[in-house]
């Protein structure tokens, strides 16, 4: 595979205004224009998607079936609907308002925000490249993509297919690095959206606010597990651990520690083992099933984690010169421990012992707001205590990873997890300006008489009596 080739710092403002040409002129507006868009974006991934597991393979040592189905077949499945959602997506919206406001017909139009800047991760390096690009292009904006340098030869793939099946007056890859992404900074943009982290993050927002840029950020954290005492622990020992395995726990959205009643965390460690055991029968090192670490930093930072925890490791710790590093629980985790200072963005599983799901709740609704909270229980009381005293950007039950299935629900975090939303409508929704208009008939102009000066007490009057309000006791 080729070598990451950096676009040249002089190219990116000729870039951005070529872009700029392009929205201006009107190009991206028409429906037809935009379906066809959607419809290569989902053709350049079926057609090269032999070539794009290959080189996520290459990057991350990520398993084939775990790039088709998490990267490949999802961006061809959600290209598609997007096109023949357009038109629904897009019409105008009436507004259902009083009688004596009708004659104005107050109406939403559906507006692209217009050239946007797409910074992308390295972890989910296609997805979460081409799911804002979709969105993008659904909403009839012009869009630079930004990959990641960590993962090189899907962001050369990236930049060598694009021009091949895209329009490159309206979509542009622009590949490096700091140096790079810095000078795409540096200018005005309708809308960034960037999935990454909190410290990142915050050098985009200060760069953005200088023109007024609107972001989106996806930025992950440290999202909980909670387990009921009265839940099967065989179950969610299962879905915990095929949570965390995946793409071996480099996922913004993996189970990053666990909250169990202590009474029941040696059984919960019993079927984690079980579970792990049928999963990799072979050791998960030599597993195709199983992932690498992306590159040595990252190996280093976790292994390093590990050697400063106070807890017990009581399965996996194993490593390899490939950037493996095993499914590795570790038990009896306590305040202030090293697994805790931050997002693991790896396949280690602290366990937190509690008293009660009350100390768990508290416990997860001090800290920052993760971007998914996932709790195992069939009781509606805890369900609803749960959805009453915490916050996260998405909560899911009785499950992990598999929400991220589903097409129509809202993908955000909160606070420090980030803010904005994404998946099909509403990656549609977050390039687009809802934009109301009223239009004003003429025969209304005897109603609006008492607007005009000279104010009078009659007109004062009769302005009151319109706008009463009774308020309820």
């Amino acid at each position: 595979m080729a070598q990451l080739q950096h676009t040249a710092i002089g190219e990116i403002p000729v870039i951005r205004e070529t872009l700029y040409h392009t929205f201006r002129a009107g190009k991206t507006r028409p429906l037809e224009w935009r379906r066809q868009q959607l419809y290569q974006l989902a053709r350049m991934a079926q057609e090269n998607s032999d070539a794009f597991v290959e080189a996520i393979g290459k990057d991350l040592g990520k398993p084939p079936m775990e790039t088709w189905v998490g990267e490949v077949g999802g961006l061809i499945d959600r290209c598609l609907q997007c096109a023949t959602s357009l038109e629904d997506w897009s019409k105008p919206e009436v507004i259902d308002v009083p009688d004596w406001q009708k004659p104005w017909q107050p109406t939403i139009y559906k507006a692209p925000k217009g050239v946007v800047l797409i910074i992308a991760p390295w972890n989910y390096p296609m997805i979460l490249s081409l799911q804002p690009l979709y969105g993008a292009i659904s909403a009839g904006c012009c869009a630079v993509v930004k990959p990641s340098e960590v993962s090189p030869a899907y962001s050369q793939l990236l930049a060598d297919l694009m021009p091949k099946y895209l329009d490159g007056d309206a979509y542009r890859v622009v590949n490096g690095g700091v140096e790079e992404t810095t000078e795409l900074l540096k200018y005005p943009w309708d809308h960034i959206f960037y999935t990454g982290n909190g410290r990142v993050a915050r050098i985009i927002a200060t760069a953005a606010a200088k023109h007024l840029t609107p972001c989106s950020f996806e930025l992950g954290g440290k999202s909980p597990v909670i387990i009921d005492s009265e839940y099967d622990v065989k179950l969610a020992a299962k879905r915990v651990l095929f949570g965390k395995c995946t793409n071996a726990g480099q996922i913004c959205v993996a189970p990053d520690y666990v909250l169990i009643p202590a009474d029941r965390q040696d059984e919960f460690i019993a079927a984690l083992k079980e579970h792990h055991e049928s999963f990799f029968p072979e050791g998960p090192l030599k597993s195709p099933s199983y992932g690498r670490i992306v590159n040595g930093m990252h190996h280093a930072r976790l292994t390093g984690l590990l050697k400063r925890t106070q807890g017990k490791i009581v399965l996996g710790g194993q490593v390899d010169d490939k950037n493996g590093l095993a499914p590795t629980i570790v038990k009896d985790v306590k305040e202030g421990d090293s697994l805790l200072e931050g997002e693991l963005f790896g396949p280690i599983l602290p366990i937190v012992p509690v008293k009660d799901l009350a100390e768990a709740i508290t416990y997860v609704s001090e800290r920052d707001h993760p971007l998914v909270l996932y709790a195992f229980t069939e009781n509606p009381q805890v369900k609803q205590q749960l959805l009453d005293n915490t916050r996260s950007g998405n909560i899911v039950f009785n499950d992990t990873f598999q929400q991220l299935a589903v097409n129509e629900l809202p993908f955000s975090g909160v606070g420090e997890s980030g803010y904005g939303y994404q998946v099909m409508k509403y990656s549609y929704e977050g390039f687009t300006h809802a934009r109301g208009s009223i239009d004003m008939p003429k025969e209304a102009e005897p109603h609006l008489e008492g607007r005009y000066a000279p104010y009078t007490d009659d007109k004062f009057k009769a302005i009151q009596a319109i706008l009463h309000r009774t308020i309820p006791n």
